[in-house]
């Protein structure tokens, strides 16, 4: 379905190259409507959002297990989103990994454009989501790269340079699908499923899909105008964020509010995606989020996303289905799902619920 989209509407302009030729007033098609710029200065309220000890999820004293189950419980049905400290991955593979990406995204542009995407895969070198001619732009260039399946992988696609970058980016991807793994257990305990339900609901782990998106948001002259990434919810399962740490970028939308979030050192941010919305029979909600960008520092972050076999048909998990509560959403599978932000870009929560059956609201 994808391989329609063979090209770009347009040429495609390098945010990074816009914000190191000086400009002042950043182009007209980086400028959002007033109702969907940022606050700035302060008005947006900067929160911590709830903090997991992921080690206790597994602690050999119920007590404390059964406070964290709890809380990731709670977190997932009133944020959807919570941060996790104590998560097993190692501390300085994620700052090396930050910093290789960094040094990528510093490379001289000739170099990055070997790696340019197009919207079939999405895999490489990019700086738009979506194929709408005359779109809305973000501030923001990445990187997109698979690691799961491993029919998928291609590592002659994974920058070459910095030399280390393959090595560090493999090994990372491994560690953070594991802790996804580990999650997916501990949601399906919540909702009160056989511990591997979910999991296999993805098709199991020969056949879940894993990706990153390397982001790299650069100073913006303007950033009261626009914004790193317009207000979605993931489409996906699970998405692990490593921010970075010294300026907050994410915010997520809480009772009608833009909330700042406060990135936690070494802690992964991890959000819902519409697919365990959609599983949970909205349970478990998605919940929209964006990106601003700020006239001081350039930015790198790491989103990992955990995601279903893409032909499978996902729905509600039928124990979850009463009399009161049938089926919130029709079958679709992720291929076909995710085609509408690969078309139209991010457009809030929109697509998930035009998931909803006739008649269905939550």
């Amino acid at each position: 379905m994808m391989k329609s989209l063979r090209r770009w509407p347009e040429p495609v302009t390098r945010v990074q190259s816009l914000a190191a030729s000086g400009i002042r007033a950043i182009p007209e098609r980086y400028i959002k409507s007033p109702s969907q710029r940022p606050l700035l200065n302060n008005d947006a309220q900067e929160v911590n959002v709830p903090v997991i000890d992921f080690q206790n999820l597994f602690s050999s004293d119920r007590g404390l297990c059964e406070e964290a189950l709890r809380c990731v419980h709670n977190a997932c049905r009133e944020w959807g989103f919570f941060q996790v400290v104590n998560h097993g991955v190692n501390h300085e593979l994620m700052k090396r990994t930050c910093e290789v990406w960094h040094e990528f995204f510093n490379l001289p542009l000739e170099v990055k454009q070997e790696y340019a995407n197009t919207p079939a895969t999405y895999e490489g070198y990019g700086s738009r989501v979506g194929v709408e001619k005359g779109a809305s732009l973000d501030w923001s260039d990445y990187f997109f790269l698979h690691f799961m399946p491993l029919s998928l992988i291609n590592k002659n696609k994974w920058p070459a340079i910095p030399a280390s970058c393959r090595e560090l980016v493999a090994e990372y991807g491994s560690e953070v699908v594991r802790l996804c793994g580990k999650l997916m257990k501990v949601f399906s305990m919540n909702l009160g499923l056989e511990e591997d339900s979910l999991l296999n609901a993805f098709g199991g782990e020969e056949n879940v899909g894993a990706c990153l998106r390397a982001n790299y948001y650069p100073k913006c002259p303007q950033p009261d105008l626009t914004l790193g990434l317009s207000p979605h919810s993931d489409p996906g399962g699970i998405t692990i964020l490593l921010p970075y740490e010294n300026v907050a970028g994410l915010q997520v939308r809480r009772k009608g509010s833009w909330l700042t979030v406060k990135p936690i050192p070494n802690a992964f941010i991890i959000n819902i995606g519409d697919q365990i919305q959609v599983l949970s029979n909205a349970i478990y909600q998605s919940v929209e989020h964006r990106v601003i960008v700020n006239s001081n520092k350039d930015r790198v972050s790491l989103a990992l996303f955990y995601n279903p076999k893409s032909d499978l048909l996902l729905e509600p998990c039928k124990e979850l289905l009463t009399k009161d509560r049938p089926a919130l959403y029709k079958p679709m599978t992720y291929d076909e799902y995710r085609l509408t932000i690969r078309t139209k870009g991010p457009c809030g929560k929109k697509q998930v619920e035009s998931l909803k059956s006739p008649g269905q609201c939550n």
